[in-house]
């Protein structure tokens, strides 16, 4: 597994940086030419690979018009039509489930699965359709990013200790030398991000030989639920990330003070600028309506959110060696109107880096994650298997008369829905009420599991329902 560092440059001199613009400006329209010629159902559906693109190039000349190295352009072109193939794979899958929900015949479904995975989709019109439907034609915003290949770089380490990265310039053989914030050299294809004065080096290492890696996981199965107020609580009552609530709730806070003053001053601005007071406006924009001092403080902001959940994920994973947890892709959606403060709080949560994170540490540390589905496990009793109400974090359970703190109960839930036979990943949200429904009748009337099929009594036989036999 490869996890992606970010080393900093230093007093980098402005002769430099001027230079490497000039060489990402030239790299954009690389990309752009790619995404022009490449990013679309026709330029794709032709099967082109980059080095077919850059044999083209090399052919009819087109690399001249760019003025940059072989080595740049070239590298530059297999980044975008990476990025391509990405976004050609995203549409792949919004095809396939119309292809699942038009067609009923399961050789027919398997011919057009199989022609989407091996890129033959051209000839077959309903395919075709649906790629112009679920994939547009992109277009290249990238102007700031220099693809170096991994043996196009070199770097040395001064009397202070200090790196110094070496990256190939605009003209051939002659190195642009930049100054690391760091004592481990870059490795491997880097990835040069210009920002603000700024190169920030991005490359990749083997997740094994950081140190967090090395720490053994433990030994037990443990279910965990994601919450707003702490990152995780997990099914033996333990909260972890108990910091992450109040970060987000301050930041909310701050981020609308501080749009609400900016918005004034903009206003300010505009009036200024309508009355002719050009000079007045100009200045309100340059001195108090800038983005440097902002976005540092966002990227400040998700680094100490990425820190309080990576820390969270790896204290669970001290204790466990099975995580069971929710499916966080998904998309959550509720009938509740909330307001503005919550919505803007809610914006904010961070459960796709906490999918992240369960995904990379369980598996850089040996722990095994599996995915179920969450539907009622916040609004039904761990205890009894009944629904109940929650409010906030308290969860009543209007059959046993018993409140719970409601992300362990969750949690529990979570864990016991990994044993289910009747609950897959995917099943719809409104048979899972079915389901919970039918085990609380026949609970309450004292039946027996209903078998529908043979099949349903042996999956039943191995893996008895912890819901309705817990006591």
């Amino acid at each position: 597994m490869k996890v992606t560092r970010i080393a900093y440059s230093t007093a980098l001199n402005p002769g430099k940086y001027a230079a490497l613009v000039e060489q990402a400006r030239r790299l954009g329209r690389v990309r752009s030419e790619v995404w022009q010629r490449c990013g679309s159902v026709a330029g794709v559906g032709s099967g082109l690979r980059d080095r077919q693109v850059r044999d083209r190039w090399l052919a009819d000349g087109t690399h001249v018009q760019f003025g940059v190295l072989a080595n740049a352009w070239k590298e530059t072109v297999r980044d975008a039509m990476a990025d391509i193939a990405a976004n050609l794979a995203a549409a792949k899958v919004e095809v396939r489930r119309a292809v699942a929900r038009r067609i009923n015949d399961p050789v027919e479904l398997r011919r057009m699965l199989t022609a989407l995975k091996a890129d033959q989709w051209a000839g077959d019109p309903f395919l075709a359709r649906q790629l112009r439907k679920h994939w547009k034609r992109g277009r290249n915003h990238t102007h700031d990013q220099i693809v170096v290949r991994a043996d196009q770089h070199n770097s040395i380490t001064d009397a202070r200790g200090r790196v110094w990265l070496a990256v190939p310039g605009l003209v051939r053989r002659k190195m642009v030398k930049i100054p690391l914030s760091t004592t481990v050299a870059p490795t491997g294809t880097l990835r040069l991000i210009l920002r603000r004065g700024r190169v920030e080096v991005h490359y990749q290492i083997d997740a094994s030989q950081m140190r967090s890696s090395q720490r053994p996981c433990g030994d037990a199965t443990i279910g965990v639920d994601k919450g707003y107020t702490e990152a995780l609580t997990d099914s033996d009552g333990d909260p972890h990330g108990t910091r992450l609530g109040q970060m987000l709730s301050s930041e909310s806070d701050r981020l609308k003070e501080r749009n609400r003053r900016r918005a004034k001053l903009r206003s300010i601005a505009n009036t200024a600028a309508l009355r002719g007071d050009h000079a007045k406006a100009h200045r309100i924009k340059i001195n108090n309506l800038g983005t440097v001092k902002r976005d540092r403080q966002v990227a400040r902001h998700r680094a100490q959110v990425r820190t309080e959940v990576f820390t969270a994920v790896h204290r669970v994973v001290d204790k466990a060696a099975t995580v069971v947890a929710e499916d966080l892709t998904k998309r959550f959606a509720g009938r509740k109107r909330l307001g503005k403060n919550m919505n803007r709080r809610l914006a904010a949560w961070t459960k796709g880096v906490t999918a992240e994170a369960l995904t990379n540490v369980s598996e850089r540390r040996g722990s095994a994650l599996v995915h179920v589905n969450a539907a009622y496990t916040s609004q039904t009793c761990h205890r009894c298997g009944r629904l109940g109400r929650r409010n906030g974090d308290t969860f009543h359970c209007t059959w046993c008369g018993v409140v719970w703190q409601a992300d362990v109960n969750a949690a529990i839930n979570i864990l016991q829905r990994a044993g289910d036979p009747d609950i897959a990943l995917h099943t719809p949200h409104h048979r899972v009420k079915q389901i919970l429904q039918d085990r609380t009748d026949r609970h309450r009337t004292r039946l027996p599991v209903q078998d529908s099929s043979p099949a349903t009594a042996e999956r039943r036989a191995n893996h008895p329902n912890r819901s309705t036999t817990s006591n």
